[in-house]
């Protein structure tokens, strides 16, 4: 019986750990990768939808690459786009990369390293972005 015990304290022990470990909170680096992954594939979305505006198709092209310096002035940029207010899914969009823009810029500044500032990487990514193995 006891060596039963023993068994069934190491898995809760294991299990423990295992929960731990997961409940991590995300870095700023993290945060960034995803949110960036989460606006550039809302914008695809939205760039082949049927049923949107047609002022859509208007709107700056949004590849983000968070290594790429250029990607601040991408940010600023798609944020300031005059056109397009009215469409609730740009509003959206616009304002992930406000917030996007904010941590890159307030929270997230000293965490970052840029790899790269060509800014015509972002206008016609060659590539996938790099990302961390």
């Amino acid at each position: 019986k006891v060596p039963t015990t023993k068994m069934l304290l190491s898995l809760i022990a294991l299990l423990s750990t295992a929960l731990l470990t997961s409940a991590a909170p995300p870095t700023c680096y993290s945060r960034v990768l995803s949110l960036s992954k989460e606006i550039t594939e809302s914008f695809k979305e939205l760039q082949t939808s049927k049923a949107v505006d047609p002022c859509v198709e208007t709107l700056p092209r949004l590849y983000l690459d968070i290594h790429n310096y250029c990607v601040l002035t991408k940010l600023r940029d798609f944020v300031a786009y005059p056109r397009c207010q009215r469409v609730l899914e740009v509003s959206e969009l616009k304002e992930k990369a406000r917030s996007l823009y904010t941590i890159m810029i307030s929270y997230c500044r000293r965490d970052l390293a840029f790899l790269t500032d060509d800014c015509s990487a972002l206008e016609n990514p060659a590539v996938s972005p790099i990302e961390p193995s």
